[in-house]
This record gives structure tokens, sequence and C-alpha cells, in this order.
């Protein structure tokens, strides 16, 4: 592998120092001492072996001795130091395999993919040395000049004759770019010499950014090529360029330049999804209304298999004749009986010395003791605790075989049933839930162990042992001997053997990380037994050596049960032994003259680093080597290498026996040594793409993606075999095919514990011929291993059911995606080779995820150039994409018993966000190819299709209208109340001491109030102070910057008593002048104010150096104070002479970021007042109680003009008074008994959140809020159904009706287009198609059905305002339930825009617009916003069917993507479902990537997992990719005083870099 160079053959290390230094080694890799600590003991302990050539980087000479193509860096000067390498569990370790993944890596060209961005402080992972470049000078403490003692070399390369062509190809077109690319790339580097191949290789590689590989999505940026502005020329990415150059310069989409650093890494993605890649997916059928997913349509050129149908093969028949045993206990009782000296199992300590050795006898005797202490002497309320074939659990540790194998027997003894289990270490173990589950249903409730385990358990305060998270209660019994009573002398133990009687039952994980018991019958217990010894030749008194875990699998059959019948001698080796010493087996093989060993890969490959300068070990003892896992493709590389290391020291070829295990078969096939009648061993070089396809093809023209598989010998005595397809009906697979082995013999387990019908569905199958035909009238068991039967009857095992992927209709092994990921270590990059590749289904295929431990050295560089190059790796080799790829702080993944990767527990973390990793790239563009096909919009019926009556096509037309006005003229009444000013002045005449303000401050006291009289005359005050100081004319426009409050209703007044036109406008805020400062500014300039009228306070701050620093203070118009004007009449009040002149402007800036302001005319203004007083009914005796801004839309009008026109009293709440006093509005409320009140979302929302757990002591002080008839919610949005909700199911328990709360609509054309009101039917709520909503359609559909939305109704239309649903493109009528733009005409609607700032041309029609076909008189505004009229069941007032109108959102905030329209509140909602840890979400597009903003609640270093959940969720709900996902703090996300997100605002200061984020990932 890469960095595997020959230590210095100089100078030869004694042994202690070998020894010391494996110990160094464990102790790094098993994370007891830091990487800092581990170097300098290292450097210490070698400062005198290493002879120092200045200058010169060691690893050059190493290198150049090498034999074999191991890549080294090429020493540039700013290479990172390499990293020492590490005794990582190399499962899957192959020379030929690193050969192709670096040759692959080669062959890529140099290209930038944008970093992810990641805020300092999130890096806590991270050692700090990670940012500090590394020392070249020293080349003594580079990792390079010390090359471990012991690792392997490749074999040399005229061996392999395959390899040669490409080494050449790429030595020839790489040497000198590779070196000159090392030498240019850092200012004054030497240039790096070349020493081999592979060294240029890993030059090149090392320099190779990620190549390009993907097949984009078609679409991502359509829209680019269509706008005339052209790419200014792109200066290199962020990285690797000087600094001050680093800031490239882009246009965003509008063509505005962006200048930062974050829109050039988008651009850098852009490029990278822009090219096209693989040919496009062919055309796909797409009904309008469902969006069909893409279905993979079988490539025509796939290899199919060609063979014919496989027949079943049979082994040999168990020999006849031998003097078998009767059974496994009788043969215990004659060895126990008649060869107590015997010894049966010698346990090892962890420095290697025997502690124990158990004899025939001493078993024998203790078991028995045992089974009668189990059956006599245990009882619960005097009754036996256990009776026969009660299941008991056996908790053992791996260092202690002989208690284990006693309490085995002994349980065998008294017809009890183990199930033995690993030892739990917390409460919360990986999987300890599932065991416990696996306990549960095997009604287990005995655990037995020994007393140094259960002193190691962790306890209750009471000093029991805890019960483990989803365990059944277990009483737990120490084994050890003096707790065990001795049976009487005419006690005989009940044990017969029972034949089908369940014996044992061993548990097995899943692949969803289920647990489930397999059951062992005492006949396949005795009939395995039986043909072990056959297969392995076992004669009596055999020595066994077993590294193998005793518990399970072949380390349980051959160690425990067939050692017994054969009278064997076992040598246990523990787990905890071969991390201190891996060479320990082979020095107990020798030492013990051990004729078989029992091992797996890992342990061979473990004991090659540590053999160097082993003398005196030999090997010639043994005629049979099992390899355990030999069913792992990747053991064929260990059991190569150990042959080549070991022949020299007595090892023969023909020992080395790789075997197949099952939990459900036990042994499916071993290689026999010849002298058993094995044929002679077989390799199979089989084709990657091939395989994916599951079709055998010896590998011809690509020599890279291959994999070498070794026979695993023949089928077991006295079994059937064959091999089923793997999906579907089991037929026979055809001889070139790979399928499921499938095995009949008496010696399987016999089904699944307690689980009938996946025994009878998966555990067994009947294998059908083509014809259809079973191929026996006894079932199969399935054995969950993917293979073939090669020449000579071996069996050929190419991977594991459970590994399986299946992508794209291809299917991937998990193990040899792990491998590739393994080869590409440029720089020992992963932490002992921890890596997990598992697949999740997102939609509707298998999407491979790749987690992986990080070293804890590795710099965020390193980090991402590995995961782009694993990439490549992964494409190349496997030609299929990763979804994600994760990487995670070293010693963090969940780990299996035996210190692996526990898969389905990492999966489970995965998916729901508790992975924490600490880098994170998603490749969603490549790897999703089935979304649906973007839309292409068909043309509109034009205006000749038919209208009759008001039917379009058959259905009614979308219309609909509040009750009829009568009209002003008809009476004297409406004359007078014509203009506003003179209602006041009637009002302080008639009625002037009536009270119509009152303002409350936080704490609930009345700080302020006016009657009818006191407005009037402070209105005329400040119309003679505007005429005298300001010098003002009628007509001119006046900024009224006041907190909400009286002052500013008075003001208003003032200036319509002498003509000038108020425009209202929010106050800056005192802590935040810079960003509030300029949006006042820039009001008063765009309105044209000729004078600012304010309080003192905020008059010195409009002119306070701190506002200097915002804006330009010189140039504010006139600012006059009122806070103590003089109290002057003014010699006559203004009366307009027209009703549609100006009566105030309102300005507000949408939630796309634009500022306009409307025209009101006195005629609209009293028409608004009219309508809400007559749909809320308000009377001078009326009170009602506002919660609202007071400086636009219908917040303004309630504030300032429906009290002065209807005469009722309107109780002030400003919603900042909330902050410090969150109950103070509905306290309000209760207080004044308002039947109607209104408030904002923010508002609601605050109360909700804020008073959440305190309605029982609001109701305490007297709140009671049964008075409230009506509570709305001003809005200019699609109703927020949950937050509504919520609220008036928490304040129900104060006597909040469930129909009090209801919405209101408005937007910049007509501030109040719907109120509910205090009459009417109550808002209804229908449930939509949010995918028919994409196509601009409505479809209904019932509560709770996929993909369902619910709408509610924005309240009631008002009188004298009509709606109707335009299509927005042809503006002709639409029909009822029809998606469209909801136009408004009224009496109240503006008059027009003041000025749209920046873009008048573009909204001229918003006031006048005209139907293209049917009515094309009327004039309309257009609203904006879509929704569509629906003709309910109801009946309003008048006694008609009540029209209902739904808001579905505002145009301007659409997302267009692939041809469809989404509402980014759909994609949000998804969003924040998707982890608890979302606090809040906004979306937008940017230059067609949809990019996704995150305010984190919770640590920052889980900002990560949020990454693939938000993808995920919103490719399955709302088929897009998901481009960028920015993670920000709370609070980033910018809310206007509706409550509304500036998602504009947000674009803008991510482009501008300002968001401050956690982390940004591109997703690729």
């Amino acid at each position: 592998m890469a960095d595997r160079g020959c230590p210095l053959e100089a100078v030869p290390l004694p042994t202690e120092v070998r020894e010391s230094l494996a110990e160094l080694e464990l102790e790094l890799s098993e994370g007891d001492i830091t990487q800092k600590g581990y170097e300098k003991k290292r450097a210490k302990l070698l400062a005198r072996y290493i002879p120092l050539v200045q200058g010169v980087d060691l690893s050059l000479q190493a290198e150049s001795r090498t034999t074999g193509p191991s890549p080294t860096a090429a020493a540039a000067p700013k290479q990172p130091k390499s990293r020492p390498t590490n005794s990582r569990d190399e499962r899957f370790r192959s020379d030929v395999h690193t050969e192709a993944v670096q040759a692959a890596l080669a062959k890529y060209k140099e290209r930038k993919m944008p970093m992810p961005s990641k805020r300092r402080s999130a890096l806590v992972h991270s050692s700090v040395d990670a940012y500090t470049p590394p020392d070249t000078s020293s080349a003594s403490e580079d990792e390079g000049s010390l090359r471990r003692p012991g690792r392997l070399t490749s074999t040399p390369l005229q061996s392999h004759p395959s390899v040669e062509p490409w080494l050449d190809r790429v030595i020839q077109g790489s040497s000198t770019s590779s070196s000159a690319s090392s030498t240019s790339s850092h200012p004054g580097g030497r240039p790096a010499t070349v020493p081999s191949a592979a060294a240029a290789l890993t030059g090149l590689a090392a320099h190779a950014h990620i190549a390009d590989l993907h097949p984009a999505p078609p679409d991502v940026t359509t829209g680019l090529g269509e706008h005339a502005h052209c790419e200014r020329p792109q200066v290199a990415s962020v990285r690797g360029v000087p600094r001050g150059c680093s800031r490239s310069i882009l246009e965003t989409a509008d063509g505005v330049p962006v200048n930062s650093r974050v829109s050039s890494k988008i651009q850098q993605l852009l490029n990278t999804l822009k090219r096209p890649k693989r040919p496009p997916l062919k055309e796909f059928f797409v009904d309008d209304c469902e969006e069909l997913l893409e279905v993979q349509q079988p490539d025509p050129n796939q290899p199919k298999p060609e063979g014919s149908q496989m027949v079943m093969l049979k082994g040999e028949p168990l020999a006849v004749g031998t003097p078998w045993p009767p059974s496994l206990l009788a043969a215990l009782q004659q060895w126990g009986t008649t060869q107590p000296k015997a010894p049966c199992l010698t346990a090892l300590d962890t420095t290697g010395k025997a502690t124990y050795t158990l004899t025939y006898g001493k078993l024998w005797s203790r078991s028995l003791k045992l089974a009668y202490t189990l059956l006599n002497k245990l009882t619960n309320k005097n009754e036996p605790l256990l009776k026969p074939g009660d299941r008991v659990a056996l908790v053992f540790p791996n260092s202690d075989p002989v208690m284990f194998m006693v309490a085995f027997y002994g349980c065998l003894l008294a017809e009890l049933i183990p199930v033995p289990i690993e030892v739990p270490l917390t409460r919360k173990d990986a999987g300890s839930q599932q065991v416990g589950f696996l306990l549960g249903s095997c009604g287990v409730a005995l655990a037995l162990t020994t007393d140094a385990c259960q002193k190691g358990l962790p306890k209750t305060q009471a000093g029991e042992v805890v019960t483990f998270k989803g365990w059944p209660p277990l009483a737990w019994l120490v084994i050890d001997g003096k707790h065990l009573a001795k049976p009487p002398k005419d006690w005989h133990p009940p044990a017969q053997d029972l034949g089908d009687g369940t014996a044992y039952i061993e548990y097995k994980t899943s692949k969803e990380g289920s647990t489930v018991g397999i059951t062992v019958s005492h006949a396949s217990l005795l009939a395995q037994c039986r043909a072990l010894t056959q297969t392995c030749g076992y004669s009596e008194a055999e020595t066994l050596t077993n590294v193998l875990d005793f518990k399970r699998d072949a380390g349980l059959w051959h160690g425990v049960l067939t050692s017994v019948m054969n009278r064997m001698h076992v040598i246990s080796i523990p787990y905890a032994l071969m991390k201190v010493n891996p060479l320990s087996w082979i020095q107990k093989v020798c030492a013990y003259k051990a004729r078989a060993a029992l091992v797996k890969s890992r342990d061979m490959h473990w004991s090659l680093l540590a053999q160097r300068g082993q003398r005196d070990i030999s090997l010639s003892s043994l005629r049979m080597l099992i390899v355990a896992d030999g069913a792992n493709p990747w053991s064929i590389s260990s059991c190569d290498a150990f042959l080549n290391v070991f022949q020299s020291r007595g090892l023969r070829p023909e020992v080395i026996c790789p075997c197949a295990c099952s939990p459900e078969i036990l042994t499916v096939a071993v290689r026999r040594p010849p002298d058993l009648g094995g044929p002679p061993p077989r390799k199979a070089i089989l084709s990657m793409s091939g395989l994916s396809y599951g079709v055998i093809r010896v590998d011809t023209e690509e020599k890279l993606a291959v994999l070498t598989v070794q026979d695993v010998g023949q089928v077991m005595p006295g079994a059937s075999v064959c091999v089923v397809k793997v999906e579907g009906t089991p037929y026979l697979c055809k001889t070139d095919e790979v399928g499921e082995i499938c095995v009949h013999s008496s010696a399987t387990g016999t089904a699944y514990y307690g689980l009938l019908g996946i025994t009878k569905n998966v555990f067994e199958t009947i294998p059908l011929t083509s014809g259809g035909a079973p191929v026996s009238d006894r079932p199969f068991t399935r054995s969950g291993l993917l293979g073939f039967i090669g020449p000579d009857n071996l069996v050929f095992v190419v991977g594991k059911l459970d590994g399986l992927m299946a992508v794209g209709g291809r299917r991937h092994s998990a193990d040899d995606v792990v491998a590739t990921a393994l080869a590409v270590e440029p720089m020992k990059f992963v932490y002992r080779g921890r890596i997990a590749v598992f697949s999740v289904t997102v939609l509707h295929d298998d999407r491979i995820v790749l987690v992986a431990e990080q070293r804890p050295d590795a710099s965020e560089e390193d980090s991402f150039q590995w995961m782009s190059r694993v990439l490549q790796a992964i494409d190349s080799i496997h030609q299929v994409g990763v979804y994600c790829l994760a990487l995670v702080p070293a010693n963090t993944l969940p780990k299996a018993p035996l210190g692996g990767i526990h898969i389905s527990e990492t999966k489970q973390r995965f998916l729901e966000g508790m992975l924490h990793p600490c880098n994170v790239l998603m490749c969603p563009h490549t790897c999703v190819t089935n979304l649906p096909k973007p839309r292409q919009k068909q043309p509109e019926v034009g205006p000749a299709s038919m209208i009759v009556g008001n039917l379009v096509a058959g259905k009614r037309l979308a219309q609909a209208s509040g009750r009829e006005l009568a009209h002003l003229e008809d009476s004297d009444q409406a004359k007078k109340f014509l203009f506003l000013a003179d209602v006041l002045q009637w009002r302080a005449h008639t009625t002037p001491d009536h009270p119509l303000f009152l303002l409350l401050n936080a704490k609930g006291t009345v700080t302020s109030t006016a009657t009818c009289v006191q407005l009037h005359k402070k209105a005329e005050r400040v119309a003679a102070a505007l005429m005298e100081r300001g010098r003002l004319s009628i007509g001119d426009h006046v900024a009224l910057v006041y907190p909400p409050g009286v002052d500013l209703i008075a003001t208003f007044y003032g200036c319509l008593y002498c003509g000038c036109v108020p425009v209202t406008v929010r106050p800056p805020h005192p802590q935040n002048l810079t960003t509030t400062l300029p949006t006042v500014k820039m009001i008063v300039e765009v309105s044209k104010s000729a004078c600012v009228l304010t309080t003192q306070a905020i008059m010195r701050l409009l002119k306070s150096k701190e506002a200097a620093a915002a804006v330009d203070v010189r140039t504010w118009p006139t600012i006059l104070d009122t806070d103590d004007i003089p109290k002057k009449k003014v010699a006559s009040i203004f009366r307009p002479p027209s009703p549609d002149m100006l009566a105030y402007l309102d300005f507000s800036v949408s939630t796309t970021g634009i500022l306009a302001g409307v025209k009101m005319s006195h005629a609209a203004t009293s028409a608004l007042c009219r309508s809400i007083k007559l749909q809320c009914e308000l009377y001078p005796s009326r009170q009602i109680a506002i919660c609202l801004d007071p400086y636009c839309g219908l917040g303004f009008a309630l504030w300032c003009l429906c009290s002065v026109y209807s005469g009722h009293q309107s109780v002030l709440v400003p919603p900042l008074e909330l902050e410090s006093n969150v109950s103070l509005w509905l306290s309000a409320v209760s207080q004044y008994k308002t039947r109607v009140t209104f408030c904002s979302y923010s508002v609601m929302e605050m109360c909700t959140k804020g008073l959440g757990t305190q309605t029982g002591t609001l109701r305490m002080r007297g709140v009671n809020l049964s008075c409230v008839r009506t509570c709305m919610v001003v809005a200019e949005e699609r109703p927020r159904i949950s937050l509504t909700q919520s609220f008036s199911k928490l304040f129900k328990d104060l006597g909040l009706s469930a129909r009090a709360v209801s919405t209101t609509f408005g937007c910049r054309v007509n501030v109040a287009i719907c109120l509910q009101g205090t009459a009417g039917p109550d808002p209804t709520t229908v449930y939509v198609d949010m995918r028919a909503l994409r196509h601009d359609r409505v479809r209904l559909v019932e509560r709770g059905s996929p993909h369902s939305l619910p709408l509610m109704e924005s309240g009631k239309i008002l009188p004298g305002v009509k709606v109707i649903i335009a299509h927005t493109e042809t503006k002709g009528p639409l029909g009822d339930s029809h998606l469209g733009e909801i136009w408004v005409s009224s009496p109240h609607n503006a008059t027009g825009y003041y000025t749209v700032y920046g873009e008048e041309a573009l909204h001229a029609d918003h006031f006048n617009a005209r139907l293209s076909f049917g009515d094309t008189q009327t004039i309309w505004a257009r609203t904006g916003y879509l929704g569509f009229l629906r003709r309910t069941e109801l009946t309003d007032a008048s006694g008609e069917r009540h029209d209902a109108l739904y808001v579905v959102g505002s145009l301007d905030e659409t997302l267009e993507l692939r041809g469809m329209r989404y509402h980014p509140i759909d994609i949000e909602t998804s969003v924040i479902r998707a982890h608890r840890s979302i606090a809040e979400c906004a979306v937008f597009t940017w230059t067609n990537l949809l990019v996704v903003v995150v305010e984190l609640e919770g640590l920052e270093q889980d900002a990560l997992d949020l990454v693939a959940l938000v993808t995920n969720v919103v490719l399955e709900e709302h088929y897009l990719v998901v481009g960028v996902v920015v993670i920000v703090d709370p609070g980033v996300i910018p809310i206007n005083s509706r409550g509304e997100k500036q998602r504009m605002h947000l674009r803008d200061g991510f482009l501008a870099d300002q968001l401050d984020p956690i982390y940004v990932a591109y997703n690729m």
C-alpha cells in the first residue's frame, strides 16, 4: 500500500527494541498515547540505529531498495509529513488493488472542487498542529525515513506482467510533469528527484484534485446560458492562491458583480457540475400529474450469463463404520471418566503464559456440578427456577474460555439451552438493545457469568447489575467453583441427546441491525462435529490453536464442540494477547507442536507485521491452517503474503485451508489438504463490472477493476449445495452467474428462534430449475454468501448478502468499496483502517455512504484531498458514485464486540443525525440519476376558448366578492366620512371626551391615552408647527419617525390638517444603527420628504456620530421635534378638493427585499376603514386590542385610521414590549375584555414559545380569554396552520375558543383583502397535493395522504372587494379550484406605486391589469400572490354559498427549478422536520443551485450531522438536489416585523460572506 518502504537494512534492530516498538504502535492505535508522545518515544528508541545522511530524505534511499511498486510521496519540500503507518485491522489489503487504485487516480488531471468552509471553533476535533506547516528541515523526524520494521513490500514487478504496461505509460506521461508540478507549486522548492515509477505515480496522485467523473443533473445550470453577461475569467480557486488575489470576481445571475469567497466557491461548484459527463438518460414517460421517477433501464450492453444451468452438487457421504460416539455428551462422559488427566483446554493470559489447563476429568465433573446446581439449587417462590428446555444466557469475556466451556456443557447436561452473548460493557453498547430483544424473545431469565466478569459489569447503587437498555430483567449466577453444589453420588444428569431438540442458540446480527437467534439441534450439532472431523482429519489427542472467538461461529464449532468429540487439546489465544503480541499464536503452534490452527486473515496479517527477526519459530508441525474468513474476498492477499514469508519457516503451501462459514449453515465449505483428498487450490480474477451485474467474467481488457478470489474448498461431507438467484424466485443460477449459496445437510441450523415466518421465507428456500420444478423435496438453508461453483467443484465466495448494495440496477459489495477506499491512502489518513460502508435508501434507490475515522493529526486540506480521491477511485474501479462521504474523529464509531465497526449502529446514527462527523462531502448531483424529468410547459389554450356565461370549459369561473357596499351618495353620513380629518373634527366636537386610544407599556400600565378632543388639539399644534417652522406647502411629504404611540397618530392627523402627505417610518434601533438607519434614510429620500417629524431623543440619534458612520447625516431634510411645540391653532384646517387626492404613502420592504411605497387616496382610506368597520362590527362602544407594528399595511390602518373612523377604543400594545413581558398582550385582552384582537405571526410565536409552560400561572393571575370572539393574525403570506393551531390548543385552558383564531390577507396593492370578522362561517381547511402545486395545479386530497399539504382559508373577503383568479402568463380567468394569481378590485385598492425602488417599469400593470378574455372591462390590481378560490358547502350571511380564498404563496418568492414552481416554505417545513436541532431554515436559489440555510440549535460539532439529513429530506419530498447547505447560529435568518423571512437579504449576506456560518457544504 502507499507508504510501504523497507527498513534500512544496514542496522538490524535488537528484539527488545522491536517489541517496545510494537507495544508503542499498539498504544497509539488503541488511543492510549498521543501522536506526539508516540513520535517522541519512537525517535528515542531508534535514535541509536539511524544513520543520518544530511539533507537527503531517507525515504528516497529506502524507496530505491524496494522491489515492488510501493508508492511513497515524492519529497517535495512542502509535502506534509507522512504519518506513521498504524497496525490497523487490515481486512482488505491487496497490493494489486492498491496499484489499480493508484493507477486509476493517476489517470485524472487536477481539477478544483470547492472545499467546504468551516468556522474555526467548529474544528474542535482537530489538533493545533494540523494548521502549522510540517517542519521539513529535520529529515530524521520525518516518518519517511523511519519505515516501520516489517512493512510488507509487494511482489516484484516482473511477477505482474499485467502491471507493467500501465506503469510504463504512467512513467512516460508523468514523471516530468509530476516533479515539475511539485516544484512549481511551492515557491523556492527544489526539483524533486523521482526515484521510481511508483513515486512518480504518487507524486501525481498527491497533487491530483478531483477529476471529472460524474454525470451532472441535466438542468443545474440551464438558466446560465440565456443570460447575456459574460463570465469573467476565473482566478484560481481560493486554495493555493497567493493572498490578495484569492477573491475572484464574478457576477450573480442578475449581473451584479459579487466579490466574495463564497461566490467563487459556488462558481467552482457550477463548473464542476456543468460539464456534460455521461450520456444523458433516455427519455422517459412522465404523466402530467404524478411525477414518475425514472426507472433505471437495463443497459443493453450489460453482460448476461451465458452458461448452462448448474446442477446440484453433493458432498461425499459421511463416513460409515467409523466408531463415532453416539452423542457429544457421551463423548464428554467417556473422556471425562476414562481419560480424566487428558488436557482439554489451555487458557492464556495477556502475557502469553498458560494460566490454567482444563482436563477432561475436570470439565466433566465441573459441568456435572453446574448442571446439578442449575436444576436443583435455584428456586423462585419454592418452584424450581429452570426446567429442561429453558434458555440461559452465557455472558463470558473473551479471555475466559475455561468457564465458558464448563457453562456450555453444564447447560447441555441439564437439558437447558445456552445462548452465548457478548459481555455488555455499558448501558448503551452498540447493538445491545437488539441483544436484549433476542434475550427477551428467547424468554431468558438467568445469565451465567464468572466472578471477575460480574464485578466488572455496571451496577446500580444497590449493587445489583443494571438492567441494560432493552434487556429483560435477569438473575445473574456466578459459576466459579465455590458457588456450585456437589451432586450426590446417585444423581445422574437427565440429558439424553434429544435429536431434533434444540442444543444451543447462536446470535446473528443482520444488515439492518436486528439480532436473531439461530437454533442448532442436537442432531445438527453431532452431524457438524462429525463432518468437521472427517473434513479436517482430526484425530484423537491432536493439538489445535484457536485465535477465534470461542463463543460462536467456527471458534465454537472447532474449539469447543468438535475438539471434545475427538479428545483434542485446544490452546485458546485471547484477542487481548493478539493485540499485544500478534505473533503469540505462531509461538504457541511452535511450542505445543500444534497440528492445526484456527485463525482469521487479520491474525495472519498482524503476525506478518511483527515477524521480522523472530528466527526461532517454525510452522512445520502444522498440517492445517484453517482461515475462518476465507470467504472474505480480500483474505487471499493475507494468505499469499503469509505463505511468502513463512514458507521459509516450515509452512507448507497446502496447509493453508480457507473455509466459508455462515451462522445459518455453520460450515459451508473447507479447502482440504491433498492428503485428505482435496484438489489443488484455484484462483479466479474476476471483472468487478461483471460482478456488479451478477455475472462471472474472467477479466480481459480492464486490468484495474478486478477482484481476485480464492476457492474455499469443497462441499462438506453429507451436504448438497446449489446456487440460486439473489432476488425473486429461487431459480438455480447458470454456471457463470453469481448467486446465493444454499445448502441442504443434516448439519445446518434449523430455524430463526421464534420467528416462523422469517424462517419459512428467508432461512429456508426450495431451489427451482428453470422449468420451475423443485430441485429436491426438502428445503435448503440459505447461507447469506454470494458465490459460484468453479472448476473441480470448488466453491468460490465473492461477497455477503448483508454487504450488498443495489444501486441503479447493479450490485456492489460493501467490502469491495472499503478495500478501494483503503487503497487510497497517500498519507495513511484513515485511523486504523476503520471504514464503514453501507447504503441508505433515498428516493427509491440505494445510495452508498462511506464513513471513515480520520487520524487525529489530519488537517482540513488532507481530509478534503483524501475524500476527493476516494470518490475518484470508487468511481473508476466500481463505476458507482458515493452519495455521502463522512469523516469522524478517531475512536468514535460504534464498536462491535471484537473491535470492528458496528455497521448497523453506524447507519442508524447516520440516519438519526447522531454521527457527529468532522467532515462531510455529499455528491447527490452525481448519484441521483432517477429524478423526474424536468417539466416542459404546455402551451395554454388561447383567448379563443369558449366562454359560456360564467363557465370556463365546464367549470365555474373562480371569482368571488364580499358583500355589496351601498353607494356613498345615498347618505349624508357617508359624505361626512369621506375625509378622515373631517371625521376627527366631528368626533372632537360631538363626543370630545370619548377615549380613542390607550397605550400600554411592558408592565401593563397605561402610559398615554387620547380622547377625541385631545387628539384633535394635538393635531392642530403639529399642523401649526409644520406651517411655521417647517415652512411646508400643501402636498409636501413629511416623514414621521416615531416609536409606536399616540404621538405617531397625532402627527399623522397634524399632517392631514395642513395638507401634507405623511409617511410613517420605523425609527432606527439605537443598538443597531448600521443596519437600521440606512433603511430610514432610504425611505426619507425615496419618498422625497421635505421634513422629518420626530422626538428629541430620536432627533439626537439621527444626527449623532454613530449615525454619521452609517449614513451621510448632512443630507437630512429639516428635522423637527414635536416634544414641546407651542399651543397654537391653525388658521384653517385644510380640506382636500377631491377624494382622489393623495392622503398618505405606505412604505414597506417586501420579503424579496424591494422597498416600495404605495399611494393611498382619501377615498381609498375611508373605503378601507368602512370595510373593516362593517366586517368587524366596530362601534364607539367597542374595544379592540392591537399588538402590531404601526408603520405599514393593515397594522398602520388599525393603529391610526380605524378608531378615528369608527369611534371604537383601541388598546395599543407595542410588540417590542413583549420582549420584556411576553404575557402583556394576552393579559391586556383579558383585562379589557376585548372581543376583537389583532396580532402578527411573530407575536403569536413569542407567546407559544414563551408562555407554553406558564398557562397555569396565567390562570392563577386571572387571565381569561373567553371574551375573544375573533383573534386575527395580520399577514401577507400563506396561513401558518401549525402555529395558529398550537396557539389555539395552548391557550384553550385560558378559555380561548377553538374557533377564535383566524388569519387575514392583504398585500401591497390592497392592504386588506380578507378578514375573518365577527360574523360568517368558520375558516375552512383543505388538503392539497404538494406535487400538483409544483405544476401550478390544485388537487384536493384526503387528510394524511402522502404529499398532502393543509391550506387554511385566509379569512372572509371584505365588503366591496372582488377577487378573481387569473392565469399568471396568459392573464385569462381560471376556473374554480385552479391555481393562479389573485387579482383584486375594490374601492380601497391603492392607486399606484409612489416608487418601486429601482424597478418602476416592471410594476406598471400591478394596479391596472385587465383580463385577456372574458370580462375585459374591469380594472384589477394584481396581488403577486398565487392562490385559488373554492366554493364550499357553507352559507354566508346573505344565504349564498360561501367562496373561500386560499393563499398559496408569493409569486416573487417562488423558486423555478426543473421547470416546476416551488414555494420556499414547503421545502423549509420539510427541512425543519429533518432533525431536532434545526431551529429555523430558509432556502433560496443562486445560479440555479438550491441553497439551504439552517439555524443550528445545539453544539457546533453536531452541525455536520445536518448536511446529509437536509439533502435526503429535500430529495425525498421535493425531488430536488440541494446545491449548498449552510449551517448558521440561531437568529441569523433575517425576519421582518410581520415575522416573514427576508430570504433575499439572507442571500445577499451569504454571497457577501457576512453570515459567519458554522459550516458550508457544497454538494457535488
